[in-house]
């Protein structure tokens, strides 16, 4: 099972244990780089318009948000069953 696996795995299974670190690096490696980065908010640009959106940003300790945890899975959903489908 590959790094990316895993991770999207655990991102299902318990998204409150996902640090920023983890979910930023996957973010950058499935959807490329962010538009808006400096701020504290990273968002990242999807081939379709409107949701989901990924925009995500640090919580506490360190940790990505559970929510936008979600957001990024259902993101990436959307996008490896378009790839599978086109």
């Amino acid at each position: 099972m590959s790094k990316q696996s895993k991770l999207i795995a655990r991102m299902r299974a318990s998204p409150q244990s996902v640090t920023y670190t983890e979910l930023f690096n996957f973010c950058c490696d499935i959807f490329a780089e962010p538009r808006q980065r400096g701020t504290s908010h990273a968002v990242f640009k999807m081939p379709w318009a409107g949701d989901p959106r990924v925009n995500i940003q640090k919580g506490s300790g360190g940790k990505a948000k559970p929510y936008q945890v979600g957001q990024v899975v259902i993101a990436y959903d959307k996008l490896t069953k378009e790839a599978d489908n086109g």
